[in-house]
Formats: structure tokens, sequence, C-alpha cells
């Protein structure tokens, strides 16, 4: 069936729910505006107030009555609208829901959800606009989830509900309006591996490209590119960004010997450094060359959409560095 990201999310909220009971929305514009990104739109008038919760402006607030309810045994979905507000709960994300488990030795598991937009392109101002995706998968106790195709924005939430302790998921605002065909039999998917979706073949140069979310599509954009050039490349999506699938990335660079990351987050402290120093430990002497980097210039996301589109990485950077990488200039 032809359907878009967002639908597939709203599908995926519908299907939650009425499989199980204890699944229900909280979050700011949820209920009668239909969602901030337009996710939820419907899901009032079917499932009504008690199950679809519009919440005051105060995110501390509402993420902590998501975890008061998860440990009351209900399987809370808590929608943030930005990563950038995520920020007002990060006492109750990291100080409370990441660590009841372990502080209470393993009697309170925290079984939520909290799903947030993230990432830029779309002029929203550095106050909506920035990938804070690998902060949060720095921290133990949570599970942080990218979804950047349908089936997966489709089938990663009734996984995530299954988990007993917290799951974030990261839905990249560009997606949202991405169209494709999904099964109609689409449902959960495994939520432990990334997954290879371009196998790079020929004689010619070889090179791994790793990324997540929203960098997606250019990367496979950007690989379909290179292979008009000659250079041959795996795209692997991670999908899961805590715990890293690390095989899945050692695999591909043990055949290709070049990797390039894509990250849209600043490069400094990254996801995408955690990622290079792990093929440096992992897969050493597989390499032909260091590992290239393509992330987001270190400035606060501009508003102005030139400057915005100079600051994110783009299909040019990343095939720059994938030239780089096998000694093709750039």
């Amino acid at each position: 069936m032809k359907t878009t990201y967002r639908e597939a999310m709203r599908a995926a909220l519908r299907d939650a729910m009425q499989r199980d009971d204890r699944v229900f929305l909280m979050g700011e514009d949820v209920g009668r505006y239909g969602g901030s990104f337009a996710v939820s739109l419907g899901l009032l008038e079917e499932f009504g107030p008690d199950r679809i919760r519009d919440t005051p402006l105060s995110e501390s607030g509402f993420v902590g009555a998501g975890i008061g309810a998860a440990l009351g045994g209900m399987r809370p979905v808590v929608e943030i609208m930005t990563v950038n507000f995520s920020l007002l709960a990060l006492d109750q994300i990291i100080n409370n829901a990441a660590t009841l488990l372990h502080m209470s030795g393993g009697q309170f598991n925290v079984p939520i959800v909290i799903r947030m937009t993230t990432g830029a392109g779309r002029q929203l101002g550095a106050q909506h606009s920035h990938s804070l995706e690998g902060w949060y998968a720095h921290i133990p106790g949570l599970r942080i989830l990218a979804p950047a195709t349908l089936r997966d924005a489709r089938g990663m939430l009734w996984t995530a509900l299954q988990d007993p302790d917290p799951v974030l998921i990261f839905e990249h605002g560009s997606l949202y309006n991405v169209a494709g065909e999904l099964d109609d039999g689409a449902g959960a998917v495994d939520i432990d591996k990334a997954a290879l979706l371009r196998q790079g073949d020929g004689d010619g140069d070889r090179l791994t490209l790793i990324t997540y979310g929203g960098t997606l599509p250019m990367v496979l954009d950007a690989a379909d590119q290179l292979a008009g050039e000659g250079i041959g490349a795996d795209v692997i999506d991670l999908r899961t960004l805590r715990p890293l699938d690390s095989h899945t990335i050692v695999d591909s660079v043990a055949r290709t010997h070049r990797a390039v990351v894509v990250d849209e987050g600043w490069r400094s402290g990254s996801i995408s450094a955690e990622i290079a120093a792990r093929i440096c430990e992992q897969a050493f002497f597989d390499l032909d060359a260091p590992v290239e980097r393509v992330c987001s210039l270190e400035v606060p996301v501009p508003y102005a959409k030139h400057l915005e589109e100079a600051a994110l990485p783009s299909v040019e950077r990343v095939m720059a560095a994938a030239r780089r990488a096998v000694g093709a200039g750039g």
C-alpha cells in the first residue's frame, strides 16, 4: 500500500492501542490538534481523551507522569514536540527513567516509550532543529531508536512497547512527508540489528557508508552517484543507536576496508566519534584509510535557508568524503 512516514507512525500508534488497553498517548497537542506534526491526527476521536491525553506545556511534568504510569503497570507513549524541548525533562529521563531499575536492585522496570522529533533542514531555527540523539545514546539504561524507513516507522513502536525498560524514539522531521510502498501486513520489527540496505559491488574501489535517521536518503543518493564513478558503497542504516550493532558495521568494513560515517549531530563528542572509535578498536587492520566523518558544522543551526544548508551534511559532502577515503580526491 502507498503511505507516508507520518501515516506509518500513526498506524503504529493505532495498532498498539488496539492490541493493548494499557497503551496510551500523552503530550502537548496530541489530542484536539492532532499532534504538532499530525502523527496523532484522528486518534482522539477514535480512542477518547482517556487514552489520547493533551498535557500542559511542562515536559518535566508530563514525562514524570509517564514514568509514574509505567511504574504503575501502564504502557505510556509520551510525545515531546522536539528533541530540544526534551532538555527540560532531562532530570526525569536520565535521573529517573534510566536509573530506577538499577537503583531499586532490579525491582522496578520503567516500560515507557518517549517519542520526539529531531533534526534540521526545515528552517525552524536553532531551538527546534538540533540532533541530540547522540547525547541520549551515551546513557546506560536507555534504548535509542531512529527509524529512517517506512517499515521501521510502522514496526519499531510495538517492539519498543515490549521492552521492560525506557525506549526513546527519534523521528527526523524531514521524513514525515516521505511516501512509498509498505506491505499491508507490515508489523513489529527487530530493533537489535542495523540494516545493510545497499551492498556495493563491482571491481572498483569499495567503502562503507554508515548513517541513520534523516540522513539516510541523502546517503543512498550519494551511493548511487558514487556507483557511477566506479565506487561501490555499502550503506548501513544503524536503526538503533544504543545499543549499537557493532557486528554489522565491522563485518562491512572488513569487506570494503574504508568507512564514512554520516551524522547530523555535531562532530565533537558525537555518535559518529563513537562509531569511528569502535571501527578502529575492532577493525583497525582491515582499514586501508582513516575513517571519514560528515557532520553538521559546529554552530547553532541557522534559520536562513542558505546558511542552514551550508551547516548540514549534504550529498556533495558525503561524496567528497567517500572520494577522500578511496584516494580519488574530493
